[in-house]
This record gives structure tokens, sequence and C-alpha cells, in this order.
């Protein structure tokens, strides 16, 4: 079944099917996006009792300088608070020097400042906006037509 939608309707329709999908699913669907996107030795460690990493990867710059990137993973429908930023930083510590949180929801302002702060391990932050425009960028359950129209397949997102 394709669910269709223009303008930002398919935006929230692709939310909906991301935060309905179960926590291990979603994780393997952040694993694509990231393999997708560039990023190398993407794996999922995500489980109960993971310490708060669900996945790690690396990321190589000209082929010569590698940095590993530990993520988490959240489908929320609501804020990513800075003590949960502060809770993964604490997780990533000794695992690695960048965190990746990517969630269905969005960050407080707090959240961003505390992500960013310095002196701290930084972590990129990815919200359900920038998400769901990552999928269709790289045609993750995810069809673009020739008028632009855009095709969600929740069908795709189930088999994960």
């Amino acid at each position: 079944m394709l669910i269709e939608g223009d303008g930002g309707d398919w935006q929230q329709q692709l939310l909906s099917v991301l935060r309905g999908m179960p926590p291990q699913s979603f994780e393997r669907l952040c694993r694509e996006m990231l393999d997708r996107a560039g990023l190398e030795e993407v794996t999922v460690t995500g489980r109960p009792g993971d310490d708060g990493i669900d996945g790690r990867a690396i990321v190589r710059f000209a082929g010569i300088v590698s940095l590993p990137v530990v993520f988490q993973c959240k489908r929320y429908s609501r804020s990513v608070t800075a003590p949960m930023i502060r809770e993964f930083r604490g997780a990533m510590i000794g695992r690695a020097d960048r965190g990746l949180f990517i969630t269905t929801g969005n960050f407080t302002g707090r959240a961003v400042q505390e992500a960013t702060r310095q002196g701290a391990p930084f972590i990129d932050l990815v919200d359900g906006e920038v998400l769901v425009d990552k999928l269709r960028e790289l045609s993750i359950g995810i069809t673009v037509g020739q008028n632009g129209e855009v095709e969600v397949n929740p069908d795709w997102f189930a088999s994960l």
C-alpha cells in the first residue's frame, strides 16, 4: 500500500509510520540510513540493557582519518530533553568521542545547547523533520515521482 502525499502531508504520514515501528526495526532503519549516507561499519547494538548505545559506525575522511561514532535512536512524538542528551553522553564515554541522536520527535532548546556544549563530546542531532527529509533524499521506503509527488511505502518499513 502506498501513501501519496503532496506538500508536507507525506512527512506527517511518514512520521506516523516511523513512530509505529517496533524499536528494533527503527534501529535497523537508522542503520540503513547511515550506511546509505556513507558511514562505514554501521552496526546496531541496541537491545534491552544496551547502556544507551543503539549502534556504532565509522566516519572516514579522505580515506585517511577515521572517527568512531555511536548513535541513539528514539521513536518519540515528544521532545528529547537535555537530561536525555547528558545520559547519552555518559554512555558514550570510553566508546566514542562523537555521538548522533536520531529521533522522530524534536529537541528542546536546552537539549540542543547540551549537545553542543563546549568542552564536552559533541552530539549531532537528527530530529523528525531532518529524518524524513534524509529518508526521501536517500529513497529509503519512499519513491518520488516525476512531478515531485512523494509516495511512502509502509510495507517496506514493516518488513524491517
